[in-house]
């Protein structure tokens, strides 16, 4: 096999003519190439470098490889941070010890891959994901239904329009988080420190946010049906605006803490949490 130290491959199509030709990419600098959709079956990109850092391991940081059929592949102790895998076919690849911190999963197929040692923290998947029969992925700290992310650091997380249904997110770490649009129905937020999260629009229908830190969330527009709001640890500067469902109990609630919560203005949208809560009184 023929070795091309350092090479750099500046064209999808060069890369794919050197991986059918066998030539041995360790080193080669493959950084920025869009991999959407190519056809990499059972391709050899252990040692490939898609950051120009020199390295023996395939480093594909934030490459777009989204679609692509990567089945069979041998990304063994591959550096996929960031990557776009949405929809790629990753069956029976080799991705033992990879990492995919970050990664987008979202309907991928990983069946019968090897996941051995694999990193998936805020790896994001959704209900299509296929992942190898028998592995934990909801306890591997990738983000997506029924995720177990129990104290999880989420902070300033870009998580928009994610399906994080029925996941557990007790002590979660989400300050400054993005969870616009995000459906977040029956997700368990208490203990969690949620200051300054964006939830617009979100969907958190019979979510719990008992005993959480609530300063400065934008609520706006949430779906916050059945939502429990027991023993908060403070809503100074939250913004409830225009948000649906919010019972009777849960608004005299709300209205009930200490006035300089209440009169706090939320730095994002210009309101006070007072005048939110009373949008909803008037409204009625």
């Amino acid at each position: 096999m023929t070795n091309v130290p350092g090479a750099t491959f500046s064209h999808k199509d060069d890369l794919l003519q050197a991986l059918q030709a066998g030539l041995d990419l360790t080193g080669a600098n493959l950084q920025g190439i869009d991999l959407a959709e190519a056809d990499l079956y059972k391709a050899n990109l252990n040692g490939a470098n898609l950051s120009g850092v020199s390295s023996n391991k395939a480093i594909l940081i934030r490459a777009n490889l989204s679609g692509a059929n990567l089945s069979g592949a041998d990304l063994n102790s591959a550096d996929l941070r960031g990557t776009d895998l949405s929809g790629a076919d990753l069956s029976g690849a080799n991705l033992q010890d990879a990492y995919l911190n970050r990664a987008n999963l979202i309907g991928a197929n990983l069946s019968g891959a090897n996941l051995e040692g694999v990193k998936l923290n805020v790896a994001l998947y959704n209900k299509e994901t296929i992942w190898p029969e028998g592995f934990a992925y909801k306890k591997s700290g990738a983000v997506g239904p029924g995720a177990q992310l129990n104290g999880a650091y989420l902070n300033t997380a870009y998580l928009r329009g994610i399906d994080l249904s029925g996941a557990s997110l007790l002590g979660a770490y989400l300050s400054g988080a993005d969870l616009t649009g995000a459906n977040l129905e029956g997700v368990s937020f208490s203990g969690a420190n949620l200051q300054k999260a964006f939830l617009t629009g979100a969907c958190l229908r019979n979510a719990r946010f008992n005993g959480s830190e609530l300063q400065g969330v934008d609520f706006r527009a949430a779906d916050l049906t059945g939502a429990e709001f027991n023993n908060l640890q403070g809503i100074a500067g939250a913004d409830f605006f225009l948000a649906q469902g919010l019972s009777d109990l849960s608004i005299a609630r709300l209205s009930s803490y200490p006035s300089i919560e209440l009169n706090t203005w939320n730095t994002y949208t210009r309101r006070t949490t007072r005048d939110s809560l009373n949008s909803h009184i008037i409204s009625e």
